[in-house]
């Protein structure tokens, strides 16, 4: 009988319902907030991380019945990974290297899952990005950011960034529509970029998040630009960069988010930035004037030009 067999079978049973609690005490007691319905079959299942952005699904579990019930779980945010036993203090060496291995296979299975999912959202992606026409230099969002469309497409009223990696294969597109609204479609996100200007050597290269700070960026500098889309995607991105351009002198350019606490934009662009060597350059405002990032600088100071 296969563990999904099994779990069916207990599904009903009070010896069953108790190692189900169990688990999710094990998963609270961590400071995650377990799932509302835990299946014990085996199988690797992902779930939210309270303050994690909606909709995500970064913590993982696996829970496998039959014998002696034992799992693991953990959460990729953090990078941490907790085992479990109904009978902790009686685990053999033999048995944590059977949940290992069982942990291994859940998690393979899922990776294997998650990139035939992305081949067929870059496929979707594609197709997306075929229909696409030059865009209208007058769109809404392109006036209301005063900025040139480098790079897009426009189908219909919405204007279509593409997100690619580091070989230019596309994965995904981020649309934007006339009222300034984003959406990226569902698929890979990670890693991903938005590119503007030559990239055949180049000498200087920039790292932004969204797309008009890259556009503006471009159109001061005269310098090739990288547009990450957000704040935690610098780093994957920086790194994919200093792998692909070795010769090119890196400049992250992060956003001033000096209203939020921590200034995210910041942080995220100096971690950035040491962890590959690359210069940091962060947009300064005068006083009384809000802005967070280079487009926004650029419109309050027409005079402005990047050093």
């Amino acid at each position: 009988m296969n563990a999904r067999l099994i779990s069916t079978a207990l599904g009903d049973s009070a010896a069953a319902q108790r190692v189900v609690e169990e688990f999710r005490e094990a998963i609270a007691s961590t400071g995650l907030v377990p799932p509302g319905r835990i299946d014990a079959d085996g199988n690797l299942h992902r779930f939210h991380v309270a303050g994690d952005k909606s909709g995500s699904r970064n913590a993982w579990y696996v829970l496998h019945v039959g014998g002696h019930p034992a799992g693991a779980f953990g959460s990729w945010k953090v990078g941490v990974t907790h085992t479990w036993s109904s009978d902790q203090t009686t685990i053999s060496a033999a048995r944590r290297r059977r949940l290992a291995r069982l942990i291994e296979a859940a998690k393979e299975k899922e990776r294997a899952k998650r990139q035939d999912e992305q081949a067929a959202r870059a496929v979707e992606a594609q197709q997306q990005w075929e229909l696409g026409l030059d865009p209208d230099p007058h769109h809404p969002y392109l006036l209301a950011k005063a900025v040139r469309p480098h790079a897009l497409r426009q189908h219909g009223v919405v204007l279509l960034v593409p997100l690619v990696d580091e070989h230019f294969r596309l994965w995904n597109v981020q649309s934007i529509f006339p009222n300034g609204s984003k959406l990226f479609n569902r698929g890979r996100a990670g890693g991903l970029f938005c590119p503007i200007g030559r990239l055949e050597q180049p000498g200087q290269l920039l790292i932004c998040e969204g797309w008009a700070t890259g556009s503006t960026l471009h159109d001061f500098t005269g310098h090739a630009v990288l547009c990450a889309m957000s704040a935690h995607n610098l780093l994957v991105v920086a790194r994919a960069a200093r792998a692909t351009w070795r010769d090119a002198e890196l400049t992250i350019c992060a956003d001033n988010d000096r209203g939020t606490p921590g200034n995210p934009g910041v942080t995220a662009a100096t971690a950035a930035a040491k962890a590959v060597g690359a210069r940091l350059a962060i947009p300064e405002f005068p006083d009384g004037l809000k802005g967070t990032d280079w487009n926004d600088l650029a419109r309050i100071l027409p005079e402005w030009r990047a050093s």
